[in-house]
């Protein structure tokens, strides 16, 4: 008896990929947008029509590391999905073998890319706070 076919997996990514973000989305009060980008430079030079046209006036680091937060967030999302998976394949593998060795590859390989999500993270929110800290310091002459 075959529980997940094609369709099924397929649908699951599909609420994995696309309402998942729109939920955590919602929740979340600092909402990335592509116009940032143009719209801090636009300040930047001082021509000043980001507030006027409802454009944000994002600084472009924290604009990045939101967005790498995000997609980060969305792997992991995709790992422990691929963890679950492998967990009910072994369950109902029912003892047999070949089920079971397939269930423990994937999960392996969600756990191994669980890890490296989550190295990745502590190294893109290091790099970016570190780069965020050197760019804000004042150079400390004339004080």
């Amino acid at each position: 008896m075959k529980f997940f076919n094609k369709k099924s997996l397929l649908m699951i990514l599909a609420v994995v990929l696309f309402v998942m973000p729109m939920v955590l989305g919602a929740l979340d009060t600092n909402r990335v947008m592509a116009a940032d980008l143009i719209s801090t430079a636009n300040d930047d030079l001082g021509l000043g029509y980001a507030e006027p046209t409802g454009l944000g006036t994002r600084d472009v680091r924290e604009m990045t590391a939101s967005i790498i937060r995000t997609l980060l967030g969305l792997l992991g999302i995709i790992a422990v999905v691929i963890i679950l998976i492998g967990g009910f394949k072994w369950m109902t593998a029912m003892g047999e073998e070949e089920k079971v060795g397939a269930a423990k590859k994937l999960l392996g390989a969600g756990i191994i890319g669980l890890v490296i999500i989550l190295c990745a993270y502590a190294i893109a929110n290091y790099a970016i706070g570190q780069l965020v800290d050197t760019t804000t310091k004042t150079s400390g002459v004339g004080q």
